[in-house]
């Protein structure tokens, strides 16, 4: 008994002089006037230093935008079938182009992480129910991801929403499965200030109008703005891509758009996408049923961008005073089409090339001295945008720049003479 007794205090006085030494160790941690420096040093030395990883710049990847897909085409202009889609997402895996995530995309813009050497996003505008019943599967097989781009009054339920539309309850599957969703309006309609747009009124009663001033102002905050808040509060997500509707916009929508939070802005008019691509204004590849090359020409750039050639440096619309300028509207089908190549650099005049959608490459003139190079188009462009490619050799590298601009519904060749243009 006596021996158990002594054991006790003894064991008390070595847990005491262990807890004095553990509280002696955690003060001596922390930063005072009376410790030492020293232990405080190899802290400081082995913080571990953030960097962003090394991405490879020459990188490219293209866009492609879908619709619907039906058995039977009644609008070739936004419809393919199943099988002509299945057919190009096989397409995409024979020719060893990697489908990446729209994320995965934006995050190698902003530096952060490596995308293959070629490579392509897939998306779907609007919000059909065939895109999650239709579409969805076929990608699966795939093992693709994609984005959806909705217009929120176009779901089930909204003033635009009809029976083909999608519903909140398919859209919040697909979320939950890692489908990417993002903006596309409110009512998917041409959002500058003065074009005429409809409005739904009590009952479902339809209203031609135009807006401007602050009339204007609160109803395209609501396009751009608004469809985003609801996709979040509905869905429970980000949004941080909105795709033009038309691929008609300007400065003042994109202005709105980069103020509410929105990464990156998208329109219709395909091209490459660069790590250096502005990001209000990525080209999609639109594929329609009435336009069957568009997906083979897509597969071909990508693939001739990225054997080996020297990297492609892309400038800026706004650096080049284009005529027309990225954005505008003109009242013409056959414009006459300039940029300014004085901001590039010495420029090899021989290597100006000018590119126009729908008709190609075309024989535009360079002038040393302005260093402007211009065409005068002679064929009536057909869409509705025109998208313009200016590339040229300055200093042995090649550079580019591309921008889009729109063109009024109905508009014809330049007016004679003494008469008038004709009203929209």
């Amino acid at each position: 008994m006596m021996i158990r007794f002594a054991v006790v205090p003894l064991l008390l006085a070595l847990n005491f002089s262990m807890c004095k030494q553990h509280e002696t160790v955690s003060q001596n941690s922390q930063p005072s006037s009376t410790s030492s420096p020293t232990p405080a040093a190899p802290v400081a030395a082995t913080t571990p230093k953030i960097t962003k990883p090394v991405v490879d710049q020459t990188a490219q990847a293209i866009i492609f935008c879908y619709h619907l897909l039906v058995d039977k085409v009644r609008y070739p202009g936004t419809e393919i079938t199943p099988a002509a889609f299945e057919a190009q997402m096989k397409e995409l895996k024979d020719h060893g182009i990697t489908v990446i995530s729209m994320q995965d995309l934006l995050a190698w813009k902003r530096g952060e992480k490596n995308i293959p050497p070629r490579c392509a996003v897939i998306t779907f505008d609007d919000g059909y129910k065939a895109q999650y019943e239709v579409a969805w599967p076929i990608l699966k097989k795939y093992g693709y991801p994609f984005t959806m781009f909705i217009y929120t009054e176009g779901v089930r339920g909204g003033s635009l929403g009809g029976g083909g539309a999608i519903t909140w309850e398919q859209l919040a599957d697909m979320r939950d499965n890692g489908v990417d969703i993002e903006a596309h309006s409110a009512t998917h309609q041409d959002m500058r200030e003065g074009h005429t747009i409809t409005l739904v009124g009590p009952g479902g009663k339809k209203t031609r109008t135009k807006l401007i001033g602050p009339q204007y102002e609160q109803w395209v905050h609501n396009e751009v703005v608004g469809c985003k808040e609801l996709l979040e509060q509905r869905l429970g997500i980000k949004v941080n891509c909105f795709a033009v509707p038309f691929g008609n916009y300007n400065d003042h929508v994109k202005e709105l758009a980069r103020n509410s939070g929105y990464e990156a802005m998208f329109t219709v008019y395909g091209q490459p996408i660069t790590f250096t691509s502005a990001m209000d204004s990525l080209g999609r590849y639109a594929i329609e049923a009435n336009k069957p090359k568009v997906f083979e020409d897509a597969v071909k750039m990508i693939g001739a961008s990225t054997s080996g050639g020297a990297p492609v440096a892309e400038i800026g619309a706004k650096d080049l005073a284009t005529q027309p300028a990225d954005g505008e509207t003109v009242r013409t089908a056959l414009p006459l089409i300039k940029a300014n190549l004085s901001g590039i650099g010495q420029i090899e005049p021989g290597s100006v090339q000018m590119r126009v959608s729908g008709l190609g490459v075309v024989p535009a003139s360079y002038d040393p001295k302005t260093a402007t190079v211009s065409y005068q188009v002679t064929q009536k462009l057909r869409d509705k945008s025109c998208s313009v490619f200016v590339s040229a050799k300055s200093g042995g590298k090649k550079v580019e720049a591309h921008w889009t601009f729109g063109i009024e519904e109905g508009a014809a060749g330049p007016p004679a003479a003494g008469t008038p243009a004709p009203k929209k």
